[in-house]
């Protein structure tokens, strides 16, 4: 009798979880035209389980290649890694979109938690030395492979990842980056949040509408709405958001209220309060600056470069060299500028 309680008390507890994963929408397929997530079966209560278990799923797979007893080829290290983490994909998909675009203090608690998870977790991956020494085997003898366009820009792209990611560091500096990379993405996620804040607690009244001049009939109705949603109705609200930002400083005639809007944008995060970014910004710049150097690289400005067109911090200067006088110069009337840029 003794053994049978623990042993009911341990199905209850499996039979409990796969219930929740049952109800969890991100542990199945999508049953939505096109597999578009079903948003309105998608609860807050379901990102944190999924996003857990999507890393755990990973980072099996991700051992499963690692440890592979097989030669490393293409097929079953560079194809099976892109095949990896799709429950990960797909509850990263939707939440960082929601975040993105209708946030919410749960969802922003969820990020706080789950940031560090996933700087860990990209980490676990680009720092696994069994996992890339495959990766390394393939790339040194890719002329011989006779891949194609894709294949190639895949065995290309992943490489750079990982050796980007620190996979040729020593122990010390991928330990030293670990902890960079975790203390980026939190304060990453303050800073967004503080500007995040200081969207929302802006507000521009306005009670006269001879204010209001220069701005279409849609942008002022718009205003009004906002007045209402914000209990100041029969006066207009305009705000930080783009939809509501944008057209104020595009048509309207009151230079002294664009200039209040403008400056109020600008300064997210610079108004010395609880909201302030400035220290946080700091720290965030001598972070990049030590990753970069760890990496091998002079400047974060070098870090990020190298995977863009410019490629270098003196090409960018030298294109904004080129087209700063002209930008500059005031036309004549009648008169177009062709800029040279090549």
């Amino acid at each position: 009798m003794k053994l049978m309680i623990p042993l009911l008390f341990l199905i209850i507890v499996v039979l409990f979880a796969c219930s929740q994963k049952a109800q969890n929408p991100f542990y199945g397929n999508y049953d939505t035209p096109f597999q578009t997530p079903p948003f309105d079966l998608i609860k807050t209560e379901h990102y944190l389980p999924a996003f857990k278990e999507g890393m755990k799923q990973q980072l099996l797979e991700v051992e499963k290649i690692a440890n592979s007893s097989e030669s490393p080829t293409f097929k079953n290290t560079l194809e099976a890694l892109e095949y990896t983490g799709v429950l990960l994909t797909k509850v990263s998909n939707v939440f960082f979109n929601q975040t993105s675009a209708n946030t919410n203090d749960e969802l922003q608690s969820i990020s706080k938690e789950v940031s560090p998870l996933l700087s860990k977790h990209t980490d676990d991956i680009l720092l696994n030395e069994k996992l890339f020494a495959r990766i390394k085997a393939v790339h040194a003898q890719k002329d011989a492979l006779q891949l194609t366009v894709e294949q190639q820009t895949l065995l290309d792209k992943t490489y750079r990842d990982f050796v980007r990611g620190g996979a040729n560091l020593n122990d010390a500096e991928k330990s030293e980056l670990r902890k960079i990379n975790e203390e980026l993405s939190v304060l990453s996620l303050q800073f967004g949040e503080n500007v995040l804040k200081e969207n929302n607690a802006f507000e521009m009244v306005i009670e006269d509408k001879a204010d209001l001049a220069g701005l279409p009939e849609n942008v002022i109705n718009t205003a009004a709405e906002a007045a209402k949603e914000h209990n100041q109705e029969g006066k207009w609200v305009f705000t930080l958001h783009k939809p509501s930002m944008i057209p104020f400083l595009q048509y309207s005639q009151k230079r002294d209220l664009r200039e209040k809007i403008f400056n109020a944008y600008i300064n997210r995060g610079n108004n010395n309060n609880e909201l302030d970014n400035k220290e946080i910004l700091s720290k965030m710049v001598k972070l990049r600056v030590r990753r970069a150097n760890l990496l091998g690289y002079k400047t974060h400005a070098d870090y990020v470069l190298e995977e863009n067109m410019a490629k270098t911090p003196a090409n960018v200067y030298q294109l904004l060299n080129q087209v700063w006088q002209p930008a500059g110069r005031r036309l004549l009337p009648g008169e177009s500028i062709v800029w040279n840029l090549i």
